[in-house]
């Protein structure tokens, strides 16, 4: 070569040629000079000359294509995790024989529950004013004579209200149960080995590489932590199926003594459950009701207050019951505050935004404690709203912190009223309640709110995918618990 530049070049770029990434960098210098310097029979002289160039510079592009591509799906599904549907969900309906009229109820407790006079009578001014209704169940196992508080009735509540709720499931979603990979169960107050998730794999004989997760001791609040839980999973496993399974046990948990805190809990928990099929396959979206936009955690463990609110306890004679306080409802809204001020920013239009950012910062500024925030306006961001049916306070209570009309907390009303609280599972009830109206339309927006021990206050928002047709008129569908007495309600 004529050029000295030219074979300079030459010469770094084989120096370069053990270290491929950089190589590639010469290679336009290289192009450069030879157009610059020399000839281009030249340039055509070194490029049909020397095949090692050729093949470094076509591997170089072939791994830095690969880099490229490698980084751009991980960057894409980071940023654009995959989209977790809400196939279907079914409840459990109790069997009219396990109905508990007031009377019934008031009855067993003067007989067998050893109570006072004044026991008895706090517990019917509990149940006056409870909001539930007169055919709310218990158990079979509290309906013996005396009440029979075994672990085979115990187990045998469970196994009913799951098996139930589950073949109603796969029967309306067709979804063969070797089809799941993600098994979630919560109950909070009885838990036995094997676990509820190793029963329900026996009797539907699952796959054995399925993730099994049992949640315990979490409270009413434990749904949507399920729910949160298995979307979490789903996220980072593709083409899988997960199923969540939410209840609570009464058979164990019935309180015979004379603590008064602890009698309300007789007074308000009924038997219930759910099954919910959540999947991100693309197979399953047409099917799909709902979409699972957001789950929103909020845990107020750290305050002493809260923590001790509720729970189960002994009593002075060692009896055991679940306690709530008289500071449960200004914690749990507390808890729902806090809640929403993580979620609003999701959800809200621009202008609820701007005007809750406002209030906060003249609060601040002001510092007058007269002054309230903002409190913005959730109507505009949902169309239904699901409220932890765990009493008529609790609802109360959040139908005024939210400024909701009494239409918009008809379902929560009426799920206690012919439910009970069925704890962690009441939230399905409600949406079941909205469907069976014939209430929920395409791209309606769903506010979860689910509130429980420890102490929690948890939120899950669904948008639906289609128009959901009420359950009576699809002669396929099972497992709407308002199927048969939705034209009773509101009462």
């Amino acid at each position: 070569m004529k050029s000295m530049n030219f074979k300079i070049a030459k010469l770094v770029y084989h120096y370069f040629i053990p270290f491929i990434p950089v190589s590639v960098l010469f290679i336009p210098l290289i192009l450069v000079e030879a157009s610059d310097k020399t000839k281009h029979e030249d340039a055509y002289e070194l490029w049909h000359r020397h095949p090692i160039i050729r093949c470094n510079l076509f591997g170089t592009i072939v791994s830095y294509a690969g880099v490229i591509v490698f980084v751009s799906v991980i960057y894409m599904m980071r940023k654009h995790p995959p989209t977790v549907y809400l196939v279907d969900f079914t409840c459990y309906r109790p069997p009219t024989h396990l109905q508990v009229p007031s009377e019934y109820f008031l009855e067993g407790v003067k007989r067998y529950c050893n109570s006072s006079d004044s026991s008895a009578e706090f517990q019917r001014k509990i149940l006056e004013r409870s909001g539930l209704g007169e055919e709310t169940c218990l158990p079979e196992g509290m309906h013996m004579t005396p009440p029979s508080r075994t672990l085979e009735f115990a187990r045998k509540e469970a196994e009913d209200v799951m098996f139930d709720s589950l073949d109603n499931l796969f029967s309306n979603t067709n979804i063969k149960p070797e089809e799941i990979g993600i098994l979630v169960v919560n109950c909070s107050l009885f838990n036995t080995t094997p676990s509820f998730t190793d029963v329900i794999i026996n009797k539907y004989k699952m796959k054995s590489s399925i993730k099994s997760f049992d949640l315990s001791g979490m409270g009413c609040s434990a749904g949507v932590i399920s729910v949160d839980l298995a979307k979490r999973i789903l996220q980072v496993q593709a083409n899988t199926c997960a199923i969540v399974v939410s209840t609570e046990n009464i058979t164990l948990c019935g309180y015979d003594g004379d603590d008064k805190s602890m009698m309300i809990a007789n007074c308000l928990f009924r038997v219930g459950g759910a099954a919910v099929l959540l999947s991100n396959r693309n197979q399953d979206k047409r099917q799909a009701k709902y979409k699972l936009v957001h789950t929103v955690r909020t845990h107020y463990g750290s305050d002493e207050e809260a923590y001790k609110c509720m729970g189960q306890y002994e009593d002075d004679a060692g009896k055991l019951g679940v306690f709530l306080s008289k500071s449960v409802m200004p914690v749990a809204g507390s808890a729902l505050r806090t809640n929403i001020t993580t979620l609003g920013p999701l959800v809200l239009p621009f202008g609820e935004k701007l005007r809750y950012l406002i209030s906060t910062v003249a609060n601040k500024v002001v510092k007058n404690p007269k002054t309230k925030t903002y409190v913005p306006d959730f109507k505009l961001a949902f169309e239904h709203f699901c409220i932890h049916a765990g009493g008529r306070a609790v609802i109360d209570e959040i139908e005024n912190n939210l400024k909701l009309s009494p239409a918009h907390v008809e379902a929560s009303r009426m799920t206690l009223h012919r439910f009970g609280n069925t704890s962690s599972s009441s939230i399905w009830y409600e949406l079941a309640y909205t469907e069976a109206k014939g209430w929920m339309d395409k791209n309606n927006r769903i506010w979860q709110i689910a509130l429980g021990g420890g102490f929690k206050c948890n939120s899950a928002v669904l948008v639906a995918l289609k128009n959901v047709k009420p359950s009576h008129l699809v002669s396929s569908n099972k497992g709407n618990p308002w199927e048969d007495c939705i034209h009773k309600y509101p009462m």
